[in-house]
């Protein structure tokens, strides 16, 4: 019977996810991200071959290191090419297999067949869940997450059965889900953990005093080939991001104020996850810096630590799940900031199984009548789910296009110059230059040191044919940031085109002296260079740009009897 129902419930939970998420497949791909991964990226279009499984795992894109998501890009490119349905689709079946193996582990180390398929199910078809599953940029999170899940199904099978190769599985599925994205650094962790509940593997332990120390030293160090591969990744993930140069320096984001946003962001995401209306794709940091946001946080998350200690004997499934939670977000909860976000929806992705876990163990233990506890419980599940599905469904239309999403993230957030900006570009890309202007404008009135919003406008200066303007703009982009190179690229093409030759020199160099393999900045250097008739420096730049690979000057140089 049992076994019956264990088929029962994953049908539903394929049968509801695609459901709540099918309309992703006729999104297209949004202009956040989705370019730099997929569709502007060369390397990824040209498909599996020697060189760019090599780039795959040296290269840093969009300021990670994720190879294993990249050859999964790579892959879906070569099956479906530019129909980004196929793209969402796989999206959308790793989350499925995701919450498939999320459902299995529940219910092999509880042996409580009810509470896992809900928990599983809460974490499927929540809306929290829309901006991993519809984002096609964010393969990376559900690629992590469905080898992270098959790690800890491979520990379950470990933990029960002593069989090292079932270790080695496990250790193998969390080295790939790091590959992914170094989101799941926290696993090693979350074992240990898994370790008192439900696994139950420090009770010999505590029950034998003389041998509890011993007992404990040797869980922790089963973890350390874990914790290995958990400190090599975050040494590569923190490098990768100050390489792509997302690390915001603590002179600009002092310690405290990251403190403070850590504790309203853990209230924050609580409430998200329990009110999940007016999700957005980005929550800028200084409107989450409020007072009573801080108080209710804190008082929030200090009131539900002291009881799940308070009630760890009794309810460990209350202990388990709050540390799953709280846990698992420290990666992503700003203490070292990444970009300018104070909060996102993705980042949700595995801390929510947490709170899965408190509600589907803790709501029945709340209830005592055993006749009406079935009744109850069954009831309040299908209506939750009923309303998550419900959400989701809305929420994955807001993914439909860039105009839509950014859009709706300016309905659901307030004074949102990062949406104003996106938004312009969009705009700017369909050559609707009033309206991009519009909201290139809005996003610096928002935020005045907004040094994107400037690039971006240079850029739609540039398109619509005003060079003098766009001079302007990237100037003051130089002013707000002096490291911005592509700044100093697009400036001196303006210059070029207004036939100033010395400073469109003089900012190729600048660019190339920022970044030392700027191609389009030396083929466009070379290009000035053979203008001015200075055919030397002309082959020089040329032949290390088409090293790097661009190649459009010296093709042209080629065409006129030079650099051969």
């Amino acid at each position: 019977m049992k076994k019956k129902y264990l088929f029962l419930i994953i049908l539903f939970l394929i049968v509801a996810s695609f459901v709540s998420f099918g309309r992703i497949m006729g999104n297209e791909f949004i202009n956040l991200d989705d370019g730099g991964y997929i569709t502007e990226n060369s390397h990824i279009q040209s498909g599996f071959n020697f060189k760019n499984i090599q780039w795959a795992l040296t290269s840093v894109v969009v300021s990670n290191w994720h190879p294993l998501t990249l050859l999964s890009h790579m892959l879906d490119w070569q099956l479906f090419g530019a129909n980004a349905a196929g793209h969402h689709l796989i999206n959308l079946l790793l989350h499925i297999g995701t919450v498939i193996l999320l459902f299995l582990f529940f219910n092999k180390t509880t042996n409580n067949i009810w509470p896992s398929a809900f928990a599983a199910a809460f974490f499927a078809l929540h809306p929290l869940r829309v901006e991993s599953v519809a984002w096609a940029a964010e393969r990376k999170d559900v690629l992590s997450m469905f080898f992270g899940m098959a790690a800890l199904y491979a520990y379950a099978f470990y933990a029960q059965s002593r069989k090292t190769s079932f270790y080695i599985l496990s250790l193998i599925l969390f080295a790939l889900s790091l590959m992914a994205k170094s989101m799941l650094v926290t696993l090693p962790c979350l074992l240990l953990l898994l370790d008192y509940w439900p696994l139950k593997r420090w009770e010999r332990g505590l029950n034998a005093q003389d041998n509890m120390i011993h007992h404990a030293r040797n869980l922790i160090l089963e973890k350390i080939p874990f914790f290995v591969l958990t400190i090599a990744v975050s040494i590569i993930a923190v490098w990768a991001q100050r390489k792509g140069g997302s690390v915001i320096s603590v002179n600009v984001l002092p310690f405290s104020i990251r403190g403070i946003n850590a504790i309203m962001s853990y209230g924050g995401y609580l409430a998200n996850i329990f009110w999940p209306f007016n999700l957005g794709i980005f929550y800028h940091y200084w409107s989450m810096l409020q007072l009573w946001k801080l108080f209710v946080s804190g008082i929030t998350i200090l009131s539900i630590s002291v009881v799940v200690v308070y009630y760890i004997r009794k309810l460990p499934f209350l202990f388990v799940g709050w540390c799953w939670y709280l846990g698992t977000l420290v990666p992503v909860i700003g203490l070292v900031q990444i970009g300018s976000q104070a909060m996102a929806d993705r980042y949700t992705y595995m801390p929510s199984i947490g709170i899965a876990v408190l509600l589907a163990w803790g709501v029945p233990a709340l209830i005592r009548g055993e006749s009406s506890r079935k009744i109850i419980l069954f009831l309040s599940a299908m209506t939750v789910i009923a309303i998550l599905m419900s959400l989701t469904w809305m929420q994955s239309g807001y993914w439909k296009n860039s105009i839509t999403l950014w859009k709706h993230t300016l309905q659901a957030t307030q004074d949102n110059y990062y949406a104003h900006r996106y938004l312009g570009s969009v705009y700017a890309e369909r050559k609707n230059f009033p309206e991009a202007m519009s909201h290139y404008q809005k996003a610096i009135h928002i935020k005045a040191d907004y040094a994107e919003a400037y690039f971006c406008r240079g850029n739609a200066f540039i398109d619509s044919g005003d060079y003098q303007s766009a001079i302007d703009d990237f100037s003051k982009t130089i002013s707000l940031d002096s490291s911005y190179f592509d700044a100093f690229n697009n400036r001196a093409y303006a210059y070029l085109t207004l036939g100033q030759y010395g400073q469109a020199v003089a900012d190729y160099s600048e660019a190339i002296r920022l970044k030392a393999d700027y191609a389009n900045a030396y083929n466009n250097r070379a290009f000035v260079y053979l203008s001015l008739g200075s055919i030397g420096l002309c082959c020089t730049d040329a032949k290390k740009a088409c090293a790097l690979g661009v190649c459009a000057t010296l093709d042209l140089a080629k065409d006129k009897g030079y650099c051969r």
